[in-house]
């Protein structure tokens, strides 16, 4: 636990909760105005090398984050330490507005993260292992990182203007798949999933050329190269011109990991790949262990103080706790994360909210559930962990954790499939005062009901369809064959389907699940009505949630007025993620006023 003297205690825990089927997280740090994860090694081998992550970019790097800690987990089994990091106003790091010194910003953060592991794992040779652009990064650092023993290259950025041309078409794939309105786009700058790149950076990076280099970064290397591109394969040629000695292996899966934070496949051979070439790598001298961690871990900017920390049982969990410097006021708010988003949030959305909740004197704690983002699995439960009673725990363990710092009454908050754990959690636990939840698609979920198929082809609403429907970008798009006809038009039969029965009344005639689901979501609105847990509730004004929410209480929302503790509203002109900054505003402001609402009276 970060605000206590008894981290190394933390860490003899975590490990016995290995024994008892779970497992801990690793241990956070902070350093120049970010935040880190060192995950030591478990048994003494190979104590003279350790391994640093260099990350990649933007929508890449949500993707690729809990892949990170699931080949951090890896080579700790394999004895190898490691360190994993947010570069300076990226996920977890301080904010920052002035990036005129361009790329060499991240550069530098590489250089003192490489300090920071040779003091914690007491390792005088670094690995560095790096993907997309964090290629670049860490080959322009690397004759600044002291002695390293070997670099691994996933899928590295080659060509600056290549990469950020292959961004371009990649932002516009995912404002498609959000069903995002055209005004509501970046059209400046270099920007994807609601994250943008800082222009001093991006200028530095269109000059990028790593077939350009002089000299090899490292004289042992490893690029594992995307099926197909033969720029990457160009780039280990080259490495073996300069006289370093590569080994070479496959991406295989790279699309499926990158596709979808929710639906990402972790490549574990690849993962096995990468530890395996890691051990095989001379061991060097053994060396003593690595100093101790100190204290309390904060990291301190302009109207916030931020603790990253472990909590729950073995410290399995991993989050950070957001808290202003000033007086505190209010409940706090535990921000819940949507999917498998890592709890930064999707475009760094949290992480955002949580300090501006600081700065109005509100404390705040966003976190991963187990197998997601930072938080490891609890072994002997399934890997899907969405829409599922076992998160519920974790948050439960999270309000015992705001509990023992004193930091009750606590308020929870979630969008998509982070609301209806909001809404779960709530049921579940008392201490709850009160929910905010945006976009839920469902306030309860059939545990029969499968899940997978459902996350691989999500339907709009119909109102969604008949807008986009004659829409010149459609039609051109249907043309060139970007949309799947058979998925597309099975999916608007259901949304008509769904349509059909909420006019009707039918649904909970005709079909026995909807029966099972009106009964649930009635006695949860009763439970909640009887504690008197204030609950609002959030809707874009075409969100596929609206249909269930339709089906309980009426396409004008009139059956929720049976409920005194419960109000809707409606946020017009956005979509399902809240990319307008008028729409997060609104998300926002229902979230502070919640929390600022004086308790309701028993």
């Amino acid at each position: 636990m970060e605000n206590r003297s008894e981290r190394g205690q933390g860490l003899c825990a975590g490990r016995a909760g290995q024994r008892e089927g779970l497992t801990s997280t690793a241990t956070p740090i902070v350093f120049s105005q970010t935040i880190g994860l060192f995950m030591p090694a478990q048994v003494p081998m190979m104590r003279d090398v350790a391994v640093l992550f260099a990350s990649p970019w933007g929508f890449e790097e949500m993707c690729t984050h809990k892949f990170w800690r699931v080949i951090a987990d890896r080579l700790s089994s394999a004895g190898v330490s490691s360190l994993r990091f947010d570069y300076p106003g990226t996920g977890d790091a301080g904010d920052r507005s002035d990036f005129q010194a361009g790329l060499s910003i991240w550069e530098d953060s590489l250089v003192e993260a490489a300090e920071q592991l040779r003091h914690l794992s007491g390792c005088r040779r670094i690995i560095v292992v790096s993907q997309g652009l964090g290629a670049a990064i860490a080959t322009n650092a690397a004759g600044r990182l002291g002695e390293l023993a070997g670099m691994a290259f996933l899928a590295p950025a080659i060509s600056g203007r290549l990469y950020l041309r292959e961004l371009q078409f990649w932002a516009r794939a995912i404002d498609d798949g959000m069903g995002l309105a055209e005004a509501h786009r970046s059209t400046g700058g270099v920007a994807i999933a609601s994250l943008t790149m800082p222009e001093p950076i991006a200028a530095d990076v269109r000059k990028l050329d790593l077939m350009a280099v002089a000299a090899a970064p490292c004289s042992t290397c490893l690029v594992i190269e995307r099926p197909n591109l033969p720029a990457e394969s160009g780039f280990a040629d080259r490495l073996e011109t300069l006289g370093a000695t590569v080994t070479r292996a496959s991406y295989t899966g790279y699309d499926a990991l990158v596709a979808n934070p929710t639906m990402a496949k972790m490549p574990l051979a690849v993962a096995q790949t990468l530890v395996d070439w890691i051990a095989g790598l001379p061991a060097g001298q053994q060396v003593s262990s690595g100093e101790a961690i100190a204290g309390s871990q904060c990291l301190l900017c302009d109207g916030y103080r931020e603790t990253p920390l472990t909590f729950g049982k073995a410290q399995r969990l991993y989050g950070v706790l957001c808290e202003p410097l000033g007086k505190r006021q209010g409940a706090t708010v535990l921000l819940l994360s949507t999917a498998y988003d890592r709890h930064a949030g999707w475009g760094r959305t949290t992480v955002a909210m949580a300090r501006a909740l600081a700065r109005e004197g509100i404390a705040s704690l966003r976190f991963d559930p187990a197998n997601v983002g930072d938080s490891p699995p609890v072994a002997g439960l399934a890997d899907q962990v969405l829409y599922t009673e076992t998160q519920v725990a974790d948050v439960v363990e999270a309000l015992d954790l705001v509990e023992e710092r004193g930091l009750l009454p606590a308020i929870v908050v979630g969008r998509c499939s982070g609301a209806y754990l909001a809404f779960r959690s709530a049921l579940r636990d008392p201490r709850v005062r009160g929910v905010v939840v945006a976009n839920p698609f469902a306030f309860f979920w059939n545990p029969k009901r499968n899940l997978d198929e459902f996350l691989s082809v999500v339907p709009r609403s119909l109102d969604t369809y008949k807008a986009r429907l004659f829409q010149r970008d459609t039609l051109r798009r249907l043309l060139d064959g970007r949309i799947d006809v058979r998925v597309a038009f099975s999916n608007m039969g259901k949304a008509i389907g769904q349509r059909l029965l909420q006019v009707t009344g039918a649904g909970p005639f005709l079909v026995p699940e909807q029966r099972r689901n009106c009964r649930e979501v009635k006695t949860a609105f009763e439970q909640l009505a009887a504690r008197g847990t204030e609950l609002r509730i959030l809707y874009s004004e075409h969100d596929i949630g609206l249909t269930h929410f339709a089906t309980h209480f009426g396409a004008d929302g009139e059956g929720l007025k049976r409920y005194p503790n419960a109000r809707m509203a409606m946020i017009e002109d956005t979509d399902h993620n809240l990319t307008p900054e008028p729409a997060r505003r609104l998300y926002f402001e229902a979230i502070r006023d919640m929390a600022m609402a004086p308790a309701p009276r028993r």
